[in-house]
């Protein structure tokens, strides 16, 4: 017998919840942006803790999480918070149309939500067996399953290799692309997950073998890495002097580019063609990393990879 789930069924508890909210909120009254809305959970509290006069504006480019903002019993129903759907890369562009053009704090909270691993119809998952689609937003963009059926076999070894740090990359892609020319291309979770344990010759203790291509396929569908360093971009020249952003990353990549993006703008650069001039000033302090404690770990075992980076917007670049 299968099982209907619904919505409903696809529970996300909030990682770093508090740590998020208490590092993001320095002014009461001013306007904040959540880049990725999920499920709402550090929405929610953020918006218990602004002022009358304080703002919130979420972003989301799952149609899914957009529902969950604007309807049905969760639906968040204050004159304080608007939601738009959106990738966050376009952030800057979504803010100018609601007149704003500064704000006080800007929260990320990377990769994939709960809801969206264990929903079989999203694909995120080799847990369940379900279309290969992988898309956070359903409405544009090219499927996982529709990127196996076109690229060649350096293409997906190099995604593979690139986005899963994958050694078995070739191997991989090799099968992935000798089955498909058999003229049965892969197209559900469960075929993948085949093909990725036959390939693979070892595996690391207590893990899938197919961990790594779900991952890669993942980010490189969602372009998640180029989202994350345009985002970034973007949020400097949004936060206002003093505004803060916090990074909540999963994986070493996301994790590489937030550490090194806040490490490149926490310092003076100078400019060797003009040895004498003054240094370009630095744009940020970094503030610090802050992972989740045992108790959230223990309640909440898909938090254990999580780490979160603040930094501070300096008040002046002169």
């Amino acid at each position: 017998m299968s099982i209907v789930q619904t919505p409903d069924d696809f529970k996300h508890t909030t990682v770093l919840l508090d740590e998020a909210v208490d590092a993001l909120l320095t002014d009461p009254n001013g306007i904040y942006l959540d880049g990725t809305f999920g499920r709402g959970g550090h929405s929610r509290l953020l918006l218990s803790r602004l002022g009358p006069q304080g703002r919130l504006i979420a972003i989301d480019r799952d149609p899914e999480a957009v529902a969950e903002a604007t309807s049905g019993a969760n639906r968040i129903d204050d004159p304080r918070f608007t939601i738009v759907h959106s990738a966050f890369a376009d952030m800057r562009a979504q803010l100018e149309a609601l007149g704003v053009q500064q704000i006080q704090g800007l929260l990320l909270d990377l990769g994939v939500s709960s809801p969206q691993i264990d929903n079989p119809e999203r694909g995120f998952s080799f847990r369940f067996n379900g279309p290969l689609d992988m898309r956070m937003d359903t409405t544009r963009g090219e499927s996982a399953a529709d990127f196996l059926a076109r690229a060649d076999e350096r293409q997906i070894a190099e995604v593979i290799r690139n986005y899963g740090e994958e050694r078995f990359a070739v191997s991989i892609a090799k099968a992935l692309v000798a089955r498909r020319e058999s003229g049965s291309a892969v197209r559900s979770t469960d075929e993948l997950s085949e093909v990725v344990a036959r390939a693979v010759k070892t595996r690391e203790p207590g893990q899938n073998p197919a961990t790594r291509t779900f991952q890669a396929l993942r980010i490189f569908v969602n372009a998640e890495l180029e989202e994350l360093e345009q985002g970034l971009s973007a949020a400097m020249q949004l936060l206002a002097p003093g505004g803060r952003m916090a990074i909540i990353s999963f994986h070493s990549l996301e994790d590489r580019i937030v550490k090194t993006f806040i490490a490149r703008e926490s310092k003076e650069e100078y400019d060797r063609r003009a040895p004498f001039a003054a240094p370009k000033a630095m744009r940020l302090r970094a503030l610090g990393r802050i992972k989740p404690g045992e108790t959230e770990i223990r309640a909440n075992p898909r938090s254990r990879s999580a780490i979160m980076r603040v930094a501070e917007r300096m008040e002046s670049e002169a």
